[in-house]
């Protein structure tokens, strides 16, 4: 893959929290390396604990991996880069008591965007995720879904090139992750941002990605990435085809053991830390 073609670059990254010996000493990734392509939605997906919401704060420079570099273009991220890189979370972290086009203008005024641009960029956002209408409502006047497409907004007026998203919908009703999905499907297709999407929906990664990298059982490390040759913008119908069927098996295959190692995982750290608390060497 030509340079140019690759928006972020991580090589051989690992990261734990805490020292080895300490009680909370967790090994979260090993020696991870991935390239995601200019303009592609990739999905990170694997069992609780692997390390992909890990990896997406490390991308986005709000945690220092312990060894390994991540590369955005030419650029080493050692931090936060606002100009480059915008993030949606699972809460939409709306300020309650500032109206839905006052919460998209105040992550702009953060990124040191001029007062005079920062109405049209908003409200250029809020008509990019259907909110128009609403721009002058509060958040508690909105659905879940509707907040979520205003946080989307927010991120969309900065205008960076790259989006991180983790598990962004994973609060809403199945319906509504559909309908979202949708629309981030034909906002790909608009713009052509990179998107790296956490989830811990096969259906949602199938729907969404244009590849999906699965991850191992912690300390999480990429077990495959599995290629979704369907352009975008993609439609409900799509999940019915057997395409869609025969592609979210893969993912379910893939997964299937990881899960149960972390499932061991957890219960090995649960006798573990009972037997801490009773006084008894695990």
């Amino acid at each position: 893959m030509a340079a140019n073609d690759v928006a972020v670059r991580v090589k051989n990254v690992s990261h734990q929290f805490g020292e080895e010996g300490d009680p909370q000493y967790v090994r979260a990734m090993l020696d991870t390396s991935l390239e995601v392509r200019r303009g592609e939605l990739l999905c990170l997906i694997g069992p609780s604990g692997c390390g992909k919401s890990t990896l997406l704060n490390i991308i986005g420079g709000l945690l220092a991996p312990t060894s390994g570099t991540v590369l955005v273009g030419d650029t080493e991220v050692r931090g936060p880069l606002p100009h480059e890189i915008a993030y949606v979370f699972q809460e939409n972290a709306l300020f309650p008591w500032s109206t839905v086009i006052e919460n998209v203008r105040l992550g702009m005024m953060f990124q040191g965007v001029p007062r005079a641009a920062r109405d049209e960029r908003a409200r250029k956002s809020l008509e990019a995720v259907g909110l128009v209408d609403f721009a002058d409502h509060y958040p508690a006047q909105l659905s879940g879904g509707m907040r979520q497409r205003a946080a989307l907004a927010r991120a969309l007026s900065l205008e960076t090139g790259i989006l991180l998203m983790d598990e962004p919908f994973g609060a809403l009703d199945e319906q509504t992750r559909m309908v979202l999905g949708e629309d981030l499907s034909v906002l790909l297709a608009r713009t052509a941002k990179t998107i790296v999407f956490v989830t811990h929906s096969l259906g949602e990664a199938v729907f969404l990605a244009d590849r999906v990298a699965v991850f191992s059982a912690r300390p999480g490390t990429i077990k495959e990435i599995i290629e979704i040759d369907e352009p975008h913008p993609r439609k409900s119908a799509f999940m019915t085809s057997d395409k869609f069927t025969a592609l979210r098996n893969t993912l379910f295959s893939l997964l299937h053991e990881e899960i149960r190692k972390a499932m061991e995982q957890a219960t090995a750290s649960e006798r573990a830390a009972r037997g801490q608390a009773a006084g008894v060497s695990p």
